[in-house]
C-alpha cells in the first residue's frame, strides 16, 4: 500500500507453528516486529489492527472490534535483494565482506540461551531433515546418498558431542536469525539490511551461532559451483566474520570450525528437502538433487595445510593471502590469519582503526606472533586449512610457524614476496592515503623495515612487482595448485 506493507498471519497450525487464534496472531505478530527490529529498525514500524464495524473492516484507528494484527513494514524494492544481486552478477565482494562483519556484529549481541542447542537437538535436526528427504527418495533423491549423509552426519555428531554441549554452555547458542540467506538480506542506502527472520520457533531460531552463519556461507558456495562470478565469496565472508570476533571469544570460534562440515551440509539438507517439495519439473528436481550432493561434498574429508606469507609492507601479502584462502579446501577454504587484524583485536579496535605507536613495541609484536600461531594451531585441530600472513622479516618468525606446523601434522610452504624499493613506497603511500585497509604501516615503516637483516631465506621467493593476477599465477605454481 503505497510506501508500506502490511503482513497477515494465516489461520494455520503446522505443528512448529500455531497461528489458529487472535492471540497467538498478535503475540507472533509483535515477536516478529520485535526480533527483526534488531537489523532491520528501518523496515519493520509496528503493528496495525484490523477492526470490523458497521459491518466493515477497517485498517488501524480506535474503533471497532479487532479482528487480526498485520505487521507494518516499509516497503523496500525488490531489485536490491542480494538473491537478485547474485543472480544478476551485481552481488559484488565489498557487500559480502559489509555484511559478514554485520552478522558477527548481530551475534555478539545476540541474547544468549542455554536452554537449547547441543548435540541432541542437533541430531533432532538431522533425523527430521532424513525423514523429509526420505519422502521423496525415488520421485528425486537416490536412497543410499540419503542414507549416507544421514549416517556420515550421525558420525560427526557424535564425534563432536562434547564440542556441541560445551558451545552451548558457554553461551554460543543465542537467538540467531534463523533464516539467514541471500534472499533476507536487502540493500538499503547502500548498505546490507538483514530482514525477515523465524519469528515463530525458539528450536529453530535460538541456535549456535556457527550454523546461522552457516547458512550464509551454504548459499554463497552453491552458487559459485555454478556461477564463477561468486568464486571465494563464501570463504570471504567466513574470514571476514571470524575478523570481527573479539578476543575473548576468537579461540573457542576457531575450535567450532569443526563443526563447520555438519552445519553446512545440515543447511544444504534444509534447502534439498524444502526444494524437492515443490519440484515439480526436472528442473527443479536436478536443483534438489545438487542440494543433497553439495550436502555430502561439505562432509568430505579435507587435507590440512599451512601456507605462510611474508613480505615487506606493500609487497601485497594480504591481497595474496585473500586469494588463495578460498583455493584450499572445499568448499570452505582456509582461514586467512592476518598479523594486522590480530593486532587490532588484542587492542579491541575494528580492523580500520589506527593505533597508537605503542601498540607497535616489539613486545607487543611478540604477542601478535604468539596469537597468530595459537589462532593456527586451533584452526588446524579443527579440520581447517590455514594461510598465515605477516612480514616474517626475522628468521626466528619463519621458524616458528614452520615448527608450528610440523607440530600439527600438516605441511607448510613458505612464501616470500620481494619488489623494489620504489615499488613499495609507491603502494605503501597510496594504501596509507586511501585509509582502507587494517596496516597502519607507511612509508617511514617500511624504510625501517628495508634495513633488516633477513637472515637465511628458506621460503620460495616471489617477484612482487607484478599485478595481482600474476603474483597469484606463480604462488598456485609453486603450490601445485591448479590454475583456471
Amino acid at each position: 500500500v503505497g510506501e508500506h506493507v502490511y503482513k497477515l498471519k494465516r489461520r494455520v497450525d503446522f505443528g512448529f507453528l500455531d497461528f489458529t487464534t487472535l492471540e497467538k496472531r498478535r503475540a507472533a505478530a509483535e515477536n516478529e516486529v520485535a526480533l527483526n527490529r534488531r537489523t532491520a529498525p528501518e523496515i519493520y514500524l509496528g503493528l496495525v489492527a484490523v477492526r470490523r464495524k458497521d459491518g466493515e473492516l477497517r485498517l488501524g484507528g480506535s474503533e471497532g472490534e479487532i479482528v487480526d494484527w498485520l505487521v507494518e513494514m516499509r516497503r523496500f524494492p525488490a531489485e536490491g535483494l542480494f538473491a537478485r544481486l547474485a543472480d544478476e552478477g551485481r552481488l559484488t565482494r565489498g557487500l559480502i565482506e559489509t555484511l559478514a562483519a554485520d552478522v558477527a556484529a548481530f551475534h555478539d549481541h545476540a541474547e544468549v540461551t542455554h536452554e537449547r542447542g547441543g548435540a541432541a537437538l542437533f541430531a533432532r535436526i538431522v533425523a527430521g531433515n532424513d525423514d523429509n528427504l526420505k519422502d521423496s527418495v525415488g520421485r528425486v533423491f537416490d536412497a543410499e546418498k540419503v542414507a549416507r549423509l544421514k549416517a556420515e552426519s550421525d558420525r560427526l555428531i557424535a564425534t563432536h558431542s562434547g564440542l556441541l554441549d560445551g558451545r552451548r554452555d558457554a553461551g554460543f547458542v543465542r537467538r540467531c536469525h534463523g533464516d539467514l540467506h541471500l534472499g533476507n538480506v536487502t540493500l538499503i542506502d547502500d548498505r546490507p539490511v538483514i530482514f525477515d527472520c523465524i519469528e515463530f520457533s525458539e528450536d529453530i531460531a535460538s541456535i549456535d551461532i556457527l550454523y546461522d552463519l552457516a547458512f550464509l556461507l551454504m548459499d554463497l558456495e552453491f552458487r559459485a559451483v555454478t556461477d564463477a562470478r561468486l568464486s571465494g565469496f563464501a570463504n570471504r565472508a567466513l574470514n571476514v566474520y571470524l575478523d570481527h570476533v573479539s578476543e575473548k571469544e576468537i579461540v573457542p570460534t576457531l575450535e567450532g570450525l569443526a563443526l563447520l562440515p555438519l552445519f553446512v551440509a545440515t543447511r544444504a539438507a534444509v534447502r534439498a528437502k524444502v526444494t524437492a517439495v515443490i519440484a515439480d519439473t526436472e528442473e527443479k528436481r536436478n536443483r534438489s538433487r545438487a542440494y543433497l550432493d553439495f550436502a555430502l561434498a561439505a562432509l568430505a574429508p579435507r587435507a590440512r595445510r599451512v601456507v605462510a606469507v611474508g613480505g615487506l609492507s606493500g609487497t601485497g601479502k594480504s591481497t595474496l593471502a585473500m586469494a588463495l584462502a578460498p583455493k584450499l579446501g572445499h568448499p570452505f577454504g582456509a582461514v586467512h590469519l592476518r598479523s594486522d587484524i590480530i593486532r587490532k583485536r588484542l587492542f579491541n579496535v575494528g580492523p580500520l582503526e589506527r593505533l597508537p605507536v605503542a601498540a607497535y613495541a616489539k613486545a607487543v609484536g611478540r604477542l601478535v606472533y604468539d596469537d597468530m600461531l595459537t589462532h593456527a594451531s586451533v584452526a588446524l585441530a579443527a579440520g581447517m586449512p590455514v594461510v598465515v600472513d605477516a612480514v616474517f622479516s626475522r628468521e626466528g618468525e619463519r621458524t616458528r610457524v614452520e615448527r608450528a606446523a610440523a607440530e600439527a601434522g600438516v605441511p607448510l610452504d613458505g612464501i616470500w614476496l620481494e619488489a623494489p624499493a620504489a615499488i613499495l613506497e609507491g603502494r605503501v603511500g597510496a594504501r596509507a592515503a586511501e585509509a582502507r585497509d587494517p596496516s597502519d604501516a607507511d612509508v617511514r615503516v617500511l624504510q625501517q623495515q628495508l634495513g633488516y637483516d633477513l637472515g637465511t631465506m628458506r621460503w620460495a621467493k616471489v617477484d612482487a612487482s607484478a599485478r595481482p593476477e600474476a603474483i597469484l599465477a606463480s604462488a598456485q605454481a609453486l603450490l601445485g595448485m591448479p590454475q583456471a
